[in-house]
């Protein structure tokens, strides 16, 4: 992807973003308050009211409720409702999607994949969710759990994404994943635990449902990797940031992301060259056998 249509896309989710503020703006200037007034009647900050006019803050249902209600525009509560429940679509921040627990967000993913037919996804660091064992998944979602200060087991979580795997063996479904060599190497997780998580690989490729393309460090890049995305059909485009999910779903959006995936699945490795990659891995992290003795 080039740098002004990626750009693009993440700037429309921020637009959105503004597009909702404005229209609380709008509100509060029809019913003649200023900030400060408006957030008095709401026993909020003063510093709220500009904050969420700006998008810099994110209201919930409840604040757009409060809103409309002190500024006399009731009638409006629906329309303002609607903006933003199309963006918490497009942009869901973690706090917000992990409200629930790790495994309640892994039963949400779960749904979402019941409902599509073909998924593709790019992965340059980390082994696909759908592709993981228990032990890498384990130590991937506790990281999550640190990093997001959530103090569950990741165990629940662990099972429930476990249970997301079982789709791959369903007729009718396709996967095509393509990996950068470097998903295999980043030290994500303890070397015996991506020992098994390599040979888990080499199994799930064999799968009639699953094409694995792994692109090797000797590759040039047609394409310069930018972040990991998922492909679901052609009705959405995933990507995660350290701050939340992004759904992207417009015609142009997809299309830009389809033409990335393309690029970067002819440029990955197939079938025994995949393989090759994959065990070459696992033979640079295989602790040497102790020579025998005589």
């Amino acid at each position: 992807m080039n740098s002004p249509r990626n750009t693009n896309q993440v700037s429309s989710v921020h637009e959105e973003r503004l597009a909702l503020g404005r229209r609380l703006r709008e509100l509060r200037q029809q019913a003649g308050l200023t900030g400060r007034q408006l957030a008095e009647a709401l026993s909020w900050p003063a510093s709220k009211v500009s904050k969420l006019e700006n998008a810099r803050q994110s209201p919930s249902e409840d604040d757009v409720r409060g809103w409309t209600e002190a500024t006399g525009h009731e009638a409006a509560t629906e329309s303002v409702l609607a903006l933003l429940r199309t963006l918490e679509t497009r942009h869901g921040e973690w706090d917000r999607l992990l409200r629930g627990g790790l495994h309640s967000l892994q039963d949400k993913i779960a749904e979402s994949e019941r409902h599509t037919r073909l998924i593709r996804a790019f992965e340059p660091l980390v082994v696909p969710g759908l592709l993981q064992t228990a032990e890498y998944a384990r130590a991937r979602l506790a990281e999550a759990a640190r990093r997001h200060n959530l103090p569950e087991d990741p165990d629940d979580a662990v099972r429930a994404r476990m249970r997301r795997q079982e789709i791959l063996y369903r007729p009718g479904r396709r996967f095509h994943f393509v990996m950068d060599e470097a998903a295999l190497r980043v030290r994500k997780c303890p070397p015996e635990v991506m020992l098994g998580q390599l040979d888990r690989l080499i199994a799930l490729a064999a799968l009639p449902t699953v094409r694995l393309g792994i692109v090797g460090f000797d590759t040039a890049y047609t394409v310069g990797p930018r972040h990991g995305f998922w492909l679901f059909d052609n009705d959405r485009v995933s990507v995660e940031t350290y701050s939340a999910e992004l759904n992207l779903t417009q015609e142009q959006e997809i299309k830009v992301y389809t033409e990335a995936f393309e690029a970067h699945a002819a440029d990955a490795s197939y079938g025994r060259a995949a393989r090759a990659i994959i065990q070459k891995v696992i033979d640079d992290l295989a602790p040497e056998e102790p020579p025998e003795q005589p």
